[in-house]
């Protein structure tokens, strides 16, 4: 519960892009010298392990909820408080996302967080979704995403948020939103998320068939900007991003939020009706039917 409070106390993203047009003018926003100290030390959580070089000013994200980094509600809401507090030292210029879980990235969204629970429960859920995807793609920060694995759904969603993508080159991994062959449907922001990434015909094509794409795929149709041999994946991402900071912070900024500001702004004059709709869709009967016989089949596998 402490986490949600801290989700919904300092995850509010009005006056984001004043800030920006201040902190472009006046340098990085400050933190207070206790929190800096705190970023500049590794630290754990449940669910995430964060590394920062003090040398390169680049955080490692290293997602670590067994077994396949579902995203719950707590999950959410660490991250969230995470990419806040990176962004809040004047030391951090760049963060990059990466899975501490073999094979996977991340699987998506953690499914009991729909089934059979509260409307409430949901819309706050929603919420946090709705909340680590404005973070990360509004982030002032150089953002990539190391991709070590399977990305589905809303591990493509997070993916997809970041600046450059880097995926491994493991035929048996795959990535996309294929939310419809669960039954689901991708959120608006989503859909529109992928059409700045990929174009309209693709994201047609992938939202209506849930088409999941390997590697060599991915990186044919621009959903991952290159792909690399398995073991090199963090390395390749810490050389990228180098570059990336090399670039003068407040051009960079400026012109990040220009191509994606109107998406952002899309969602944001959209977002509580977007919880609505969410709540009822996930309230059906037959949605709830689907998502019982999938948790039923991830049982089976388990078995």
């Amino acid at each position: 519960m402490a986490l949600r409070a801290a989700l919904r106390k300092n995850c509010a993203l009005t006056g984001l892009f004043s800030q920006l047009s201040s902190s472009s003018r006046h340098g990085r926003v400050c933190a207070s010298p206790v929190l800096v100290a705190q970023q500049r030390n590794s630290s754990t959580s449940q669910n995430i392990k964060l590394d920062f070089d003090q040398s390169t000013g680049v955080a490692v994200m290293h997602m670590q909820r067994p077994p396949v980094n579902a995203l719950g509600l707590e999950f959410l809401t660490e991250i969230c408080i995470t990419v806040e507090k990176l962004e809040m030292d004047k030391s951090c210029r760049g963060l990059i996302i990466t899975s501490s879980q073999p094979k996977v990235f991340s699987a998506g969204l953690d499914i009991v967080e729909m089934y059979e629970t509260s409307p409430e429960h949901r819309g706050e859920f929603w919420r946090a979704v709705q909340e680590m995807w404005l973070k990360l793609y509004s982030s002032k920060l150089v953002t990539i995403a190391a991709i070590n694995g399977s990305s589905p759904a809303a591990g493509c969603l997070v993916a997809m948020t970041c600046d450059y993508r880097i995926m491994a080159d493991n035929p048996r991994f795959s990535i996309g939103l294929n939310e419809t062959q669960l039954g689901l449907v991708a959120p608006f922001w989503l859909k529109d998320s992928m059409v700045n990434t990929v174009g309209h015909r693709l994201t047609e094509l992938a939202l209506q068939l849930g088409l999941l794409y390997n590697p060599s795929e991915a990186l044919k149709i621009g959903l991952v900007d290159l792909v690399v041999p398995e073991d090199q994946v963090l390395s390749t991402a810490k050389k990228t991003i180098t570059k990336w900071c090399a670039i003068p912070e407040h051009a960079r900024q400026i012109s990040k939020f220009m191509v994606r500001k109107s998406t952002i702004d899309n969602m944001l004059a959209h977002r509580e009706t977007n919880i609505q709709d969410f709540i009822e869709f996930t309230s059906r009967d037959s949605i709830q039917k689907s998502l019982r016989t999938y948790l039923e089949m991830l049982k089976k596998r388990k078995a």
